[in-house]
């Protein structure tokens, strides 16, 4: 049973818990001594850990994804929590918890699929309602989407992050073709459900987070391509001008070639799906790396080394001022505030929305953080 997790630790404490290895990697120091470098991870968060001595005999107990014991003292190094590690122990995978080891997200199961199925309900084009069902009325496949995370370590990096990442493009799509009526809807929601569908192939996510072989070789457009294909195969009469605007949607939406993108956007839907899918991977980034540090006393967050700049999070909130909800990846989900005076209202994608969001970001560059896309990283 865990004892102190990766959110807890404090400078100066010894610290004598059981973490998940992400990464494990040798090097030599200055003076030629070998020391090791551990990503240890908890459904918590991450930290660093420093191996300096007795580094063969240590190393000889453990693999990266194992899970180990650790007898440590934390100390910051450069503004980051690390833990020096004086002693492990590998512990086997039946006498741990793997709830306490990887993220999740905050939102229930249930809630997203109830989602989904409002925004499946609510298409009028048969066929990509029968497309997009061919998906998610797969028990085998949907039990994979929507346990996936979205990334490797950009964003939405927890277990669910796929299915609600897909579910936030989407209520942009509703919300962007509500105010525009020249937008295809039903072709636009198709596309921002499986504009990553790829990444349950692409993506390892049993122990830790990572790329399978097919997605090194491949990448998960290529990925999410090949397997709409197979499924259209399987749709009598599908139209082909159609399947081939759905499988350049998958194609061209990481936007420009630099950011892995096979081809650019070339039509509307392709280029509000650019847009919206950046916008939401960024905004939880950019939150998630707010979150990292809760106990961060300064006004501004610590570098970012993917966006290449600091964040301000406003000034320390005082006594008086409630801080804002933390958007934590944790273990099992959490039910709207709004749930506790009653059942949650069932959303009607029918209908155009108040505030929409071409009106909130008029006169603003959508493009904010394009220089700091990483190829493969970025949706």
């Amino acid at each position: 049973m865990k004892k102190i997790y990766v959110n807890q630790i404090e400078e100066r404490q010894i610290v004598e818990s059981t973490f998940l290895v992400r990464d494990k990697i040798t090097a030599m120091a200055k003076n030629g001594k070998p020391y090791m470098t551990l990503k240890l991870m908890d459904r918590s968060g991450e930290v660093e850990g420093r191996i300096w001595d007795r580094v063969d005999e240590l190393a000889a107990r453990f693999d990266k994804d194992d899970f180990i014991r650790v007898h440590s003292k934390a100390s910051v190094y450069l503004g980051k929590m690390q833990l020096v590690i004086q002693d492990l122990r590998p512990v086997p995978e039946a006498d741990v918890d793997l709830a306490d080891f990887l993220p999740v997200s905050r939102r229930t199961q249930d809630e997203m699929r109830e989602e989904l199925d409002g925004l499946l309900t609510s298409l009028t084009d048969p066929h990509i309602e029968s497309l997009l069902r061919s998906f998610f009325d797969d028990p085998a496949f949907f039990t994979r989407y929507r346990r996936a995370p979205a990334a490797k370590g950009m964003h939405h990096v927890y277990l669910g992050g796929l299915l609600e990442h897909s579910l936030a493009v989407a209520a942009l799509a509703c919300d962007v073709a509500a105010r525009y009526p020249q937008v295809n809807r039903d072709l636009l929601i198709c596309g921002t459900l499986l504009h990553d569908v790829g990444k349950v192939e692409e993506l390892s996510y049993e122990r830790s987070f990572d790329y399978t072989d097919d997605g090194k070789l491949l990448g998960h457009i290529v990925i999410g391509v090949q397997m709409i294909e197979d499924r259209i195969r399987t749709l009598p009469d599908f139209p082909h001008d159609l399947a081939v605007m759905i499988k350049h949607l998958i194609l061209s939406h990481h936007g420009q070639y630099e950011f892995g993108s096979p081809k650019r956007p070339k039509f509307l839907e392709a280029v509000v799906l650019n847009f919206i899918d950046d916008l939401d991977s960024k905004i939880n980034g950019v939150l998630s790396h707010i979150d990292k540090e809760p106990d961060r006393e300064e006004n501004w967050t610590s570098y970012h080394r993917l966006y290449d700049r600091y964040f301000y999070k406003g000034p320390k909130q005082s006594a008086k001022t409630p801080a804002q909800p933390a958007l934590a990846a944790v273990s099992g989900g959490t039910k709207p505030a709004a749930e506790d005076k009653g059942k949650k209202e069932k959303k009607d994608y029918s209908k155009p929305l108040g505030a929409t969001l071409a009106e909130q970001l008029k006169g603003k560059n959508l493009d904010l953080f394009s220089a700091m896309n990483e190829k493969g990283e970025n949706s």
